[in-house]
C-alpha cells in the first residue's frame, strides 16, 4: 500500500504535500487571520464552492499547515475526547509512569473505566496549560534575579 494511501495522522507528511501545506498557509496568512475570509474551491468540471473562513478557522488552519509543511505527523485530538495513558504521556511528552505518578498526585483528573485510568483531553490540556504558564513565571523570575546581579 502506498503511504499517500494511510492517513497523514499515520505517517510523515510527502514532499508535495509539505509544498501544498505551505502554499496554502502562505495564502490564508498574507489575507490576515483577524477577519473572515472566503475560500474558493475550483474543480476540474469548472463548478466552484465557497467556505467563509472564521478568524477562529483560519488561525486554526494556519497552525495546522504549519505543522504539515514543516514536515510532521499530526494527530487532531477532540477535547471531548478520552485518552489513555500512553496517548496522554505523549502528548505531555513524558514517560507513561511519570504520567502516572501525576495522576496518583491528582494533579491531573482522571476516571477509571474497568482497571485503566482514562484522562479527558481538555484536563490534560489545562495541565499542559498551567505547567507551561508557571515554567514561564519562573523563567521570568530567573531572569529578574539575572538583571538584578548585573
Amino acid at each position: 500500500m502506498s503511504a499517500i494511501v494511510k492517513p497523514l495522522g499515520e505517517r510523515l507528511p510527502s514532499p508535495g504535500e509539505r509544498t501544498a501545506a505551505n502554499q496554502l498557509r502562505q495564502i490564508l496568512a498574507s489575507r490576515g487571520v483577524d477577519q473572515e475570509q472566503t475560500l474558493r474551491i475550483i474543480e476540474d468540471s469548472g463548478q466552484s464552492a465557497e467556505v467563509v473562513l472564521t478568524p477562529g478557522i483560519s488561525s486554526l488552519l494556519i497552525e495546522l499547515l504549519r505543522h504539515i509543511g514543516k514536515g510532521d505527523a499530526v494527530t487532531l485530538v477532540p477535547v471531548s475526547q478520552m485518552l489513555s495513558t500512553q496517548q496522554a504521556a505523549d502528548i505531555l511528552n513524558v514517560s507513561r509512569p511519570f504520567l502516572i505518578s501525576l495522576l496518583e498526585k491528582e494533579e491531573i483528573p482522571h476516571v477509571l473505566v474497568g482497571r485503566h485510568r482514562r484522562i479527558r483531553a481538555e484536563e490534560l490540556f489545562a495541565y499542559k496549560r498551567r505547567r507551561e504558564t508557571a515554567r514561564s513565571d519562573a523563567l521570568e523570575e530567573l531572569a529578574a534575579l539575572d538583571a538584578d546581579l548585573l
